[in-house]
């Protein structure tokens, strides 16, 4: 990536501290794994773990995060790798570095069923697939938006690599070019479409990554270096217990919980808009996802999207999502 990632990190015990005293969460226990995770910045990301923390998921069985945000998981990688973070959680990234020999996954959140989206100019003389031909088309590559318009380009008879121009911006930068008429089209992911919304009146979204699902489903998950996961199995059983307990609670309780996320972690979103990203997402229970870890599904969405990784990038002898996906922590921690 071109752009420097600036972490920020957020106070987690006092946030958790109010949130616990208002929600009536579980007792918290009295020692607790301190553990640096990177995350990138949107709710498909980071829903199950700020319900972790604001209702004492993780507190319960013993973790303590140290949360820093990054702008893309191709820099939360590269920041585990280099030893900074001890695990993530990210998109579609999550299919990249592992397959590399990287980092273990060993989570999948949701699947960002609508959370990509392309956007055209119909100022600029765009109005359908055929007019995107010999045209600029800005977005982060290696990223969900890019995976997504991979797809969703040759779906619709257009060649990535020849018929139009990809244009390699950090997604506030492409999303700023579009904005400003620089380029005509751009692929990206929730919430930076209500940028385009509010700015640009003769913006039209062309289709969204529903339009290709299960096809291309992408799916965001947890990873962690592998010398941590091999090390502290017992500590990544932890993060999955408290994990299953965020995640189910989000699904049963999202009323109550996402007003909390955003008064506590997105105050710049209005709660309409993160209820809208919520809605983007396709999620499901703990056991439901141990269903499909056990049937191969899951393992199946990561592969598709390892599978671009690998033609985009040139991952030579890439590792099968088999492999670099562990499912055995959720199923051996996870009741069905």
């Amino acid at each position: 990536m071109d752009k420097t990632f600036q972490p920020r990190r957020h106070v987690v015990m006092s946030l958790a501290a109010a949130s616990l005293a208002t929600m009536g969460a579980p007792t918290i226990a009295q020692q607790r794994t301190k553990i640096r995770v990177g995350y990138v910045d949107t709710l498909a990301v980071t829903g199950q773990l700020w319900t972790g923390v604001h209702r004492g998921h993780w507190a319960k069985e013993g973790i303590e995060f140290d949360p820093v945000k990054f702008n893309t998981g191709l820099e939360l990688f590269n920041a585990m790798i280099g030893g900074s973070l001890d695990m993530l959680s990210t998109g579609a990234v999550i299919s990249n570095f592992p397959a590399r020999g990287q980092g273990k996954a060993f989570l999948i959140n949701n699947i960002e069923f609508a959370t990509a989206q392309l956007w055209i100019r119909e100022d600029q003389g765009l109005k359908n697939w055929a007019d995107l031909k010999g045209k600029k088309i800005s977005t982060t590559l290696g990223t969900t938006a890019h995976v997504f318009l991979d797809a969703a380009l040759r779906a619709n008879g257009i060649d990535p690599s020849k018929d139009v121009e990809l244009v390699n911006q950090t997604m506030p930068v492409a999303v700023t070019s579009f904005i400003s008429g620089a380029v005509p089209a751009v692929a990206l992911w929730v919430p930076f479409n209500m940028q385009v919304k509010a700015r640009v009146p003769a913006a039209k979204m062309l289709v969204d990554a529903s339009a290709y699902f299960p096809k291309s489903a992408i799916v965001v998950g947890w990873a962690t270096r592998t010398d941590y996961f091999e090390k502290n199995r017992a500590v990544v059983a932890q993060v999955v217990k408290g994990w299953a307990a965020a995640n189910d609670d989000l699904i049963k309780n999202s009323a109550a919980i996402l007003p909390t996320i955003q008064a506590q972690n997105y105050a710049q979103v209005p709660l309409a808009e993160l209820q809208e990203q919520f809605k983007a997402s396709k999620y499901h229970t703990a056991a439901e996802w141990r269903k499909l870890y056990q049937d191969g599904t899951a393992h199946g969405w990561l592969q598709q999207v390892t599978d671009f990784y690998a033609r985009f990038g040139g991952i030579q002898n890439p590792v099968p999502a088999k492999t670099y996906f562990d499912t055995n922590v959720l199923l051996e921690n996870v009741k069905g």
